[in-house]
């Protein structure tokens, strides 16, 4: 195959390595500083220019996209997708990622673990949330930091109000995140290649220093995780549409806990500590994917007039509960279930002898009235939407 690696640093240890595997697997690779193209957009024919050059063809790209650059990085990376290149990590997955706020809110929902977290803007909001956390200490984290920058721990409630006046005051956006205890200075950081953890290493932070990033001299273990630390990293990676992720989890008392899910993760640290070939390994999945390439499916989906994709939950009392999705008539009201979930379960292309259960969610394609249908008649009367017309007194006002 031919493999474009989107990289401003083509000789930092991750980008090497990856070309390196690419080569020795025979295949052209080339490395293309993200910020040398130009997006050209015109009707029915995306295209891009490198080096003020048409850019030859691909038959997949790797984004190491920095954070500096993430809004024009990912422009590129989705330019690519509209070009029906393979991408290994989404444009949109990037962009989640890149914002612990809006990564958090997203796995939130999920049923993955993660550290109590709130966000406040108001002065009056910030002890009523630091309580709501646990109470200090807390991690007081800028939303957008990397590699430990800009993660701070406040031992007394009173630090904790400081610290957050002192980076409002500066215009930063900060989360307050409940700090757990017993895993104070250590983490898991999981390397999600496709739908598996191919390589993982526990970091440990050195003296006083509370974070156990490498870039802040933590050392490195490596470790065999478990298969519910394993999943969590896994369905962590694909919840945030990446294909090739860096996991971070604390060791909590109650199981994996996912701080960070890092769409560039560096490949000298885990490398080193298990000795593990992670650039071959990605280059191999890339190599099996590229005739398979990920479509934006909402998008193509919903460009049916009166069709589009729709969550149906299925609550207690619901006339659904105990029949199996064949007898449920869905079908036959021209909607098809593409994925249930049930609990922390996920169930793609359910069989149609799968019986339905009270709180299952059910992912559907199909016709969009039928689907509203399916709404309980209080919740459909109060998301309706009617037009009122003008009044006179109205129309005599905006004429004048």
């Amino acid at each position: 195959m031919k493999l474009g690696i989107l990289s401003c640093s083509p000789n930092c240890y991750s980008t090497r390595r990856l070309r390196e595997a690419a080569e020795q697997r025979n295949h052209s690779v080339k490395v293309l500083n993200s910020l040398k193209f130009a997006i050209d957009l015109e009707e029915g024919s995306p295209d891009l220019f490198y080096n003020q050059k048409h850019l030859s063809d691909y038959d997949a790209v790797l984004p190491r996209i920095g954070a500096s650059i993430t809004y024009f990085g990912t422009a590129v990376v989705r330019q690519f997708e509209q070009m029906d290149v393979f991408c290994a990590n989404t444009s949109g997955g990037i962009s989640n990622s890149r914002d612990k706020l809006r990564s958090l809110q997203i796995l939130s929902r999920h049923y993955i673990g993660i550290p109590k977290t709130t966000f406040v803007r108001d002065k009056k909001d910030v002890l009523p949330a630091i309580e709501r956390v646990g109470g200090a200490p807390v991690i007081i984290k800028l939303i957008e930091g990397t590699q430990g920058i800009g993660v701070l721990l406040a031992e007394s409630t009173k630090s904790a109000e400081a610290i957050i006046e002192l980076l409002q005051s500066q215009k930063q956006n900060v989360l307050v995140q409940k700090f757990v205890a017993e895993s104070k200075g250590k983490d898991i950081r999981a390397f999600v290649v496709g739908d598996q953890v191919v390589g993982a290493m526990r970091r440990v932070a050195q003296g006083q220093e509370f974070r156990s990033n490498v870039h802040r001299g933590g050392v490195t273990e490596q470790v065999d995780l478990d298969e519910r630390y394993k999943e969590t990293a896994v369905r962590s990676a694909q919840i945030m549409g990446l294909r090739i992720a860096g996991v971070d989890m604390l060791e909590s008392k109650d199981g994996p806990q996912v701080m960070e899910v890092n769409s560039s993760p560096g490949l000298e640290g885990i490398e080193t500590c298990t000795q593990l070939d992670i650039a071959g390994a990605i280059v191999d999945y890339i190599g099996a994917q590229v005739d398979f390439p990920e479509i934006d499916v909402r998008q193509r989906l919903t460009v049916s007039r009166g069709y589009g994709v729709a969550e149906i939950h299925l609550p207690e009392g619901s006339s659904y509960l105990g029949q199996t999705v064949a007898a449920s008539g869905l079908r036959d009201n021209d909607v098809n279930v593409l994925t249930l979930y049930r609990g922390t379960s996920v169930i793609p292309n359910p069989r149609s002898d799968r019986i339905l259960e009270a709180g299952d969610r059910l992912l559907c394609f199909g016709k969009l009235e039928s689907m509203k249908g399916l709404i309980p008649k209080k919740t459909r009367k109060r998301r309706s939407m009617k037009v009122q017309p003008l009044q006179e007194s109205d129309v005599a006002h905006i004429e004048s």
